[in-house]
């Protein structure tokens, strides 16, 4: 199984495997995907900069990849206090009782409100884990992508990443953004289908693929993304002339994923993915103010909610419930999570092992791929 993609990364398939637990992009390289570590998680360059260290320790010299949120227009940005004091005052409250309602406990240690959110919404962090990315891709040579969920990064990160070897990659929800990604110097375009978790458009997959597929032509390839969670969607995928899949949800039930984890058994989260079906997800901008699809738990009902206010704009939203984030975590209860996820959820039925999921997706591409084959004979 290999496409020209997957030849130019030097991988053994066009697997690439989107998640923020290091553990888990660690596992998919060493199974023959490209591991690609979420970044916006980080709210210090020193953290981040630890945890690449240890995926050059832990991927047998394979390479991986990155993955960060920033717009490609730099914005005018104040302090994390500046922008704290701009979330409006009903906001706060909502959020306080609502977490209330919920039986939400506050934090063990006690974080203030202001660093306790997730600051990798932020250009100016972001730009620190583009930084960090590239310093080690000079020093180990491993980081061979690095993806944007918000499009193209700004000029001069792409022309970063080339100096250094690396590929730029940036989701695409419509024909329109692919070619201006294209036309900043993007090397690869995710074209993510509505049905993905995290930011997505408004454009299915089985429409959205081949239409970015024809559009780019030979000027870039297309990695399918959003509603791949099996060997045949894989098949499907490059069928529609895409060069790989571009797979996040999926990983959330691997055995390897320890983010939220409470002790033996499946995490918090994990309980919440493996009883989830299809329909169990809402496309809402509660989690970082841009459209972005979630589980749909009692959280997102309390937005849904008649009286709730309307989400801020990034990056006010996701400061204004980073720390909510932060306790519903640690609160331990299924029913109030907040986490992005797909309709391929209804897929995550059991926790495996990250070899072991590669290889049932490889083994059901093949019989994908006969079938398809045996039509023609």
């Amino acid at each position: 199984m290999k496409t020209d993609l997957s030849e130019k990364f030097g991988i053994e398939y066009p697997i690439f495997g989107f998640t923020p637990s290091a553990h888990v992009a660690a596992a998919i390289s060493r199974a023959g995907g490209l591991g690609v570590l979420g970044c916006v998680r980080f709210n210090e360059a020193e953290e981040l900069d630890e945890v690449l260290e240890w995926m050059h320790e832990n991927t047998d010299g394979k390479p991986f990849g990155v993955d960060v949120v920033m717009p490609a227009k730099i914005p005018t940005e104040g302090s994390k206090v500046d922008l704290d004091s701009m979330i409006p005052p009903e906001h706060r409250a909502f959020v306080e009782r609502t977490l209330d309602d919920l039986g939400v406990p506050q934090l063990q240690d006690g974080g203030d409100r202001v660093n306790t959110g997730v600051l990798g919404w932020l250009h100016s962090v972001a730009r620190s884990h583009v930084d960090i990315a590239m310093e080690h891709a000079r020093k180990y040579g491993q980081i061979k992508l690095i993806a944007n969920a918000l499009g193209s990064p700004p000029d001069d990160v792409i022309a970063l990443a080339h100096e250094n070897g690396v590929q730029v990659a940036a989701l695409a929800g419509a024909k329109e953004h692919a070619l201006s990604h294209v036309n900043a110097g993007v090397d690869i375009v995710i074209a993510q289908g509505y049905e993905g978790g995290g930011h997505t458009g408004e454009v299915t997959s089985m429409i959205l693929w081949p239409e970015l597929v024809d559009a780019l032509g030979d000027t870039a390839p297309v990695l399918a993304a959003g509603g791949v969670g099996s060997g045949r969607q894989m098949a499907a995928a490059i069928a529609l002339g895409a060069q790989g899949v571009w797979m996040g949800t999926y990983w959330l039930t691997a055995a390897e994923y320890e983010l939220g984890a409470t002790g033996d058994g499946p995490s918090t989260v994990q309980q919440a993915l493996l009883s989830a079906t299809s329909r169990d997800t809402v496309r809402r901008r509660i989690y970082s103010g841009k459209p972005a699809r979630l589980l749909k738990t009692k959280w997102t009902d309390a937005w849904d909610a008649k009286g709730a206010p309307e989400p801020l704009p990034m990056p006010l939203q996701n400061l204004l419930v980073g720390e909510a984030h932060a306790r519903i975590s640690q609160a331990a209860d299924p029913e109030v999570v907040a986490m992005p996820a797909g309709q391929i959820v209804g897929r995550c039925n059991e926790i495996l092992p990250v070899e072991e999921m590669i290889s049932g997706l490889v083994a059901e591409y093949k019989q994908a791929a006969s079938r398809i084959q045996a039509t023609l004979d």
